[in-house]
Parts: structure tokens; C-alpha cells; sequence
């Protein structure tokens, strides 16, 4: 096990204001981890996901982010995605005239320089998608159009399987869903884990039902941009019963 990802006294805020969101958060990620970010509507959570892909919209003010022992914090989204760093999104966007097959294609040669042949690539989703519990005829859809939000989250999932990144970030994959599309998505990122046993994840969410299914290994609870307490499982257990509340004065 060795550092994969580094978060170094990370403070940013949006690039059109001067309301600073996230207020020193510092996080390292080994290799084969899972990382449980949890907090309430307001923390930074969503923030923190877009500032680690290196979105416009979010600018840094203060710390370093590291990856592979890289110094990355000026490095544009494209850059970090080709590097092998991916984020599923809490509202996956449809893109009409695009199909999923033409989407992974087109993405795979970007990541990895390498154009696997239609069949190839096809025979791949397939087979994914039968892991994931989506109808295969979803592969020449339009990419998200008509997908109900399980299968958006579903076909997220399927992305990050096929174009098998060594840091994976999901922001906020269990909302939206009900219990049963939840065991689906999570069942899909333990199969990609298996598949993968070195890939990172920083898990970003609101609720332990998904931590149940996926078993992080450190949970961390984000209050006012920052990170007010790390722990286990136990943690995750201790929020269902007494909420934010008492973490909210330690921030």
C-alpha cells in the first residue's frame, strides 16, 4: 500500500466570489482505500469534489493537492482525467447525439491512447452492464437521455469500470436512489474494487445506508469546509443516531 492522493491544508472558494467554502482540509489516500466523506447540506462536500477535479468554477486560494506524489494542483481537469483521476457525478448531465458506446470511446482513447475496436468496446459494456444490472440495448442510447436515476448512477459506475482510473471520486452516488437501485450501485462499485483492488475511492455522501453496502475504511465528517472528526464504521453508526449537531461547535 502507498500514497496515492494528498489533500494539503486545501482552502477554495468559487472563482466569481469571495466566500472561501472549503477552510483547510487536509486527507491522504493509500492505494486500495476507501475514504467516506460525510456532512450536512452546506459543508463543502459537493465543492470539495469539483475542486479535486480541478473545475473552473472553484479556485484555490491556499494548500496543495498531490497525487502520485505529483504536485497536481494546477493541473487542469482534462490533465487529471487522462492522469487517471475520475468523478462520478451527484447529477449526471444528458448529452443528446452521443451515444454511451461513442461517450466510452472517445474517453477511453483519451485516458489510456489506445482505440479499442467497436466490437471490443462493446463486448466490454455488455458485459458490465449485465454486472451493473442495466439492459444492455442502453449501450447505443444517448448518454443519460431518458436514463431514470438509478441507471444514471448505474452508468456512472459502468464509466469508471471502463475506463479504469487509480482515483476514483463519487459525490454524493447513493442520491436520488431507493433502497433497492442503492444495493445496485453499491454492489457495482465493490464489483469494479474486486476488479481493481489498488484503485482509491473518496466516497462523498449523505447517508450511512450506502456505507453499509460499501465498508469504507476511514469515515470523515466535513462541517463549515472542514474536517472536524475521522474514524471508522463506528462513526458513520454514531451520525445516524445523534445527527451534526455535536460536531457542528468543533468546526
Amino acid at each position: 500500500m502507498s500514497e496515492l492522493f494528498r489533500i494539503d491544508n486545501l482552502h477554495a472558494k468559487p472563482t466569481e466570489a469571495d466566500t472561501k467554502i472549503l477552510r483547510g482540509i487536509s486527507l491522504t489516500v493509500n492505494t486500495g482505500e476507501v475514504h467516506a466523506i460525510m456532512g450536512p447540506n452546506g459543508s463543502g462536500k459537493s465543492t470539495l469534489a469539483t475542486t479535486l477535479l480541478g473545475a473552473p468554477e472553484y479556485e484555490v486560494t491556499q494548500g496543495r493537492l498531490f497525487y502520485k506524489g505529483e504536485d497536481i494542483t494546477l493541473w487542469p481537469t482534462d490533465v487529471r482525467a487522462k492522469a487517471g483521476i475520475f468523478l462520478a457525478f451527484q447529477y449526471p448531465q444528458e448529452i443528446a447525439g452521443v451515444s454511451v458506446i461513442q461517450f466510452l470511446r472517445q474517453s477511453l482513447s483519451a485516458r489510456k491512447g489506445i482505440d479499442l475496436s467497436v466490437l471490443e468496446l462493446r463486448l466490454s459494456i455488455i458485459s458490465w452492464m449485465k454486472r451493473l444490472g442495466m439492459d444492455s440495448s442502453f449501450v447505443d442510447r444517448y448518454l443519460n437521455e431518458g436514463f431514470s436515476g438509478g441507471e444514471k448512477k448505474r452508468n456512472e459506475i459502468m464509466q469508471m469500470a471502463i475506463l479504469e482510473p487509480e482515483l476514483a471520486i463519487l459525490d454524493e452516488t447513493d442520491s436520488g436512489l431507493d433502497i433497492d437501485a442503492l444495493r445496485i450501485v453499491a454492489q457495482g462499485i465493490q464489483e469494479v474494487r474486486r476488479d481493481r483492488p489498488s484503485l482509491g475511492i473518496v466516497l462523498i455522501t449523505h447517508y450511512q445506508r450506502l456505507l453499509d453496502e460499501v465498508k469504507p475504511d476511514f469515515v470523515h465528517i466535513l462541517i463549515d469546509g472542514r474536517i472536524v472528526k475521522s474514524g471508522g464504521m463506528e462513526l458513520a453508526t454514531e451520525l445516524e443516531k445523534n445527527g451534526y449537531d455535536a460536531y457542528r461547535s468543533e468546526s
